[in-house]
């Protein structure tokens, strides 16, 4: 029997975003959820700069209802989303980096695998698509297709894009298993993933989305050091945890 949806829960890890964090946040607001209620759910990673002045700011003048956790402690991506999660209630979790590098525009294309085919989760792929993407570095992309390779040896999946930051779940399946979440940084990626993959049964749907990839000088914090650690945490996740 196929499950009726009527809330989606977008959690927005932020970490010194005073520069995009208005224009996501009103983007967010502006998509189109195929009639799905929001939930917004923000976690400021300890922001040094203005983003949570932006963000109380916006919160104020649009009355719209939004949940905003703010970190003590800067720990990084993957602690915001796993706190994240464990205050969502939508049916559909969906995480919305703050930089805009992935467009809410997409939703319509995230959310159809779980409304027409029973999805699980739905990664939003970078690498599968006819929509525009910014063309930046070719070493972020060798890594990213070494990573997702290994991945995929790991996990017998045959995901194009496992480094996508555009991951969306069914809101029982991320419930269960954020408790046990443990990278702190960008090995959520891989770490989540992994555990996916170890549910009997799981619904994995791919889609292609658009990308906006930012540089360095644009405030990308990614780099080649996560890419080394990336290695060992597809190996412990999958073998290991």
């Amino acid at each position: 029997m196929q499950k009726t949806f009527k809330t989606i829960s977008i959690v927005i890890p932020v970490y010194n975003e005073e520069n995009y964090i208005t224009d996501v946040l009103q983007k967010i607001i502006s998509s189109d959820t195929l009639g799905l209620k929001k939930e917004i759910i923000i976690v400021d990673d300890h922001s040094t700069d203005k983003t949570i002045q932006q963000i109380k700011s916006f919160m104020q003048k649009n009355k719209y209802p939004m949940k905003l956790i703010q970190k003590k402690v800067n720990e990084g991506k993957g602690s915001s989303v796993k706190m994240g999660f464990m205050e969502t209630k939508g049916d559909i979790v969906i995480i919305q980096d703050a930089d805009l590098e992935y467009n809410p525009a997409d939703y319509p294309v995230l959310l159809e695998p779980f409304i027409m085919k029973e999805a699980d989760a739905v990664f939003g792929s970078r690498f599968i698509t006819n929509k525009p993407h910014r063309v930046l570095y070719f070493w972020h992309y060798t890594a990213n297709t070494f990573l997702t390779l290994m991945s995929n040896i790991m996990t017998n999946l045959n995901v194009s894009d496992m480094e996508t930051g555009y991951k969306a779940f069914r809101g029982e399946v991320i419930r269960t298993i954020a408790p046990r979440l443990k990278s702190k940084r960008f090995g959520f990626e891989p770490e989540i993933t992994a555990r996916l993959a170890k549910i009997k049964n799981i619904k994995i749907y791919e889609v292609g989305i658009s990308y906006q990839g930012r540089s360095y000088e644009e405030g990308k914090k990614i780099d080649w050091k996560d890419g080394f650690r990336a290695i060992g945490e597809i190996i412990y996740f999958n073998l290991f945890s």
